[in-house]
């Protein structure tokens, strides 16, 4: 049996009121608690786009190196 070589459904942004294409994909409970803005779905992972992922990424910036420090 083939796979289809159909192009994968490209997902919306899951913040309210961005509608940029989906770039990664993150937990839908950590997003809520860092960035603290509505999202769209109810979902367990939420699709951010790049701009929402790197404003993820600057607010947990100190919590990772400190994770990576632990080990």
């Amino acid at each position: 049996m083939r796979r289809s070589r159909e192009k994968p459904v490209e997902e919306k942004c899951g913040i309210s009121g961005c509608n940029d294409p989906g770039e990664r994909s993150m937990s839908h409970k950590k997003v809520k608690d860092v960035l603290g803005k509505n999202i769209t779905t109810d979902e367990k992972r939420v699709q951010l786009c790049k701009a929402h992922y790197r404003e993820f990424q600057k607010a947990t910036k100190v919590e990772r190196k400190l994770e990576a420090l632990r080990r």
